[in-house]
């Protein structure tokens, strides 16, 4: 059900004071008195039971979702993976020790023996890779970029988290708002019934009026639960991202009008883009991954060192061996494996200009859409609400001069809260927005968005 659905009632006690009979006047009085004491608690900063609980800002609730975050810490661990093998990448292979029996007889009167034979001999040496210099500075170049890449994906972490985060956020903040707000048309619709039910029984009113009074309340208190569904749900999705924290109360609103982005720098910015960013690091590991396939077309030499022991009475020799592959089909081993590192390469640049065109498309959507829920919010506090709500006291004085029924005092009502709903509504959506557009790039610009988002604590409806 869409909580923004519209209600069936008034909206606000302060504009259903009197009724044209009365019994229905002490009603409304006494009524009147319990819920301006009603609203009060409703919407005070704090209460009793929170009082204890330092308010939770979305700065907070984003920070403490960095720190609990499985993704960031994941992200962490390829990083620290990612250094760990920028040393080993430059350094040339480790030696090889040998050890060996060489020409030793099998058969006859000398089988065998280690001493007796000329040919027979104890070997013990040590080989060793030597990697040519450009290829060991192509591999240390590759895993730096392989660095860079890491780094471009625990940004893009960090990134999500914070934006995510934030959406948790203000969908419990708008959630809280939207409860409070039916929660004051309920009491409304509880005074509109004793006061319609009074009339009744002093034969001012119609029992009509009292169905139809008790209809806007089944209906308010119905949208009532609903509301309260959803702020238990809103801190249920809060609490996947910051723990029990989620149950502390909200503190402070986003300053939602202002944005980090502009339509004609969206190129430059979406640059810094975290999913641009890293497939720019993945089409350098690429690039920097041809270097080494390139290099790799030119064999490295081997150098062999032996020490040779014979039997008594024959002399010991050593041994020096060079060895080095022979390419014969260099076009069908080493040259595909080049024209693979760079058709990767070339894959991983097409991908990031696709993106980057279609980013800066749907941002430019999301920021359009954002200026039109702001300007439309707007509209509804400058001339919507007020027009609904002048036209709430016009039915209440006809009502009270008898000269309009409840029906239309309660058709006035319910017109004047669904211009605030939807207020609302919009309020929310261009919230929803800011948090897209606002946590999109570095860590930097998340870090100081976060900080300035806090404004004053403006939590009511206009």
């Amino acid at each position: 059900m869409n909580r923004f659905a519209p209600l069936r009632s008034g909206q606000s006690h302060r504009r259903a004071r009197s009724r044209p009979f009365p019994g229905a006047r002490s009603w409304w009085r006494a009524g009147m008195s319990a819920l301006g004491v009603a609203s009060l608690l409703t919407l005070a900063p704090g209460n009793t039971v929170c009082a204890a609980e330092p308010p939770l800002t979305l700065a907070e609730a984003q920070r403490l979702a960095t720190l609990r975050s499985k993704q960031v810490e994941a992200s962490d661990f390829a990083l620290s993976a990612s250094k760990d093998l920028t040393v080993p990448a430059s350094e040339r292979p480790d030696p090889i020790a040998k050890i060996g029996l060489e020409n030793l007889p099998i058969d006859g009167p000398e089988r065998f023996s280690v001493q007796r034979d000329f040919m027979t001999m104890r070997s013990v040496g040590i080989m060793q890779e030597v990697t040519r210099p450009t290829k060991l500075r192509a591999r240390a170049a590759e895993a730096e970029q392989a660095v860079r890449l890491a780094e471009a994906q625990k940004a893009r972490a960090l990134v999500a988290v914070q934006r995510d985060s934030a959406l948790a956020w203000l969908d419990r903040y708008y959630a809280e708002l939207l409860e409070k707000t039916v929660l004051q048309q309920v009491q409304v619709s509880r005074l509109d019934v004793t006061a319609a039910e009074a009339g009744y029984r002093g034969g001012h009113g119609t029992a009509g009026d009292v169905l139809a009074a008790r209809a806007a309340l089944a209906e308010a208190e119905d949208l009532d639960a609903d509301a309260s569904r959803e702020v238990r749900g809103a801190k249920l999705v809060l609490a996947r991202w910051i723990g029990e924290a989620a149950e502390n109360p909200l503190a402070g609103q986003p300053a939602i009008d202002t944005i980090p982005l502009h339509k004609h720098t969206l190129d430059a910015q979406l640059a810094e883009h975290p999913e641009i960013l890293a497939l720019q690091r993945r089409e350098e590991l690429a690039r920097a991954a041809a270097e080494v396939a390139r290099a790799d077309r030119h064999p490295d030499w081997s150098v062999e060192f032996m020490y040779s022991q014979r039997g008594i009475g024959y002399s010991n020799m050593v041994t020096l061996e060079l060895t080095v592959p022979l390419e014969i089909r260099r076009a069908y081993r080493q040259n595909p494996k080049l024209a693979a590192k760079l058709a990767e390469a070339s894959q991983a640049k097409a991908e990031r200009e696709d993106m980057l065109r279609a980013h800066a498309a749907e941002i430019s959507a999301m920021i359009d859409a954002w200026d039109s829920a702001r300007e439309r919010r707007e509209r509804y506090r400058s001339s919507i609400i007020p027009l609904v709500a002048d036209r709430s006291v016009a039915a209440r004085a006809a009502y009270r001069g008898g000269k309009a029924s409840l029906s239309d005092l309660l058709l006035a009502q319910r017109a004047e809260i669904d211009a605030r709903l939807k207020a609302l509504q919009l309020e929310e959506s261009a919230a929803r927005l800011w948090a897209q557009l606002t946590f999109l790039n570095s860590m930097r610009e998340v870090a100081n968005a976060a900080s300035a988002s806090v404004g004053s604590d403006r939590g009511e409806l206009p």
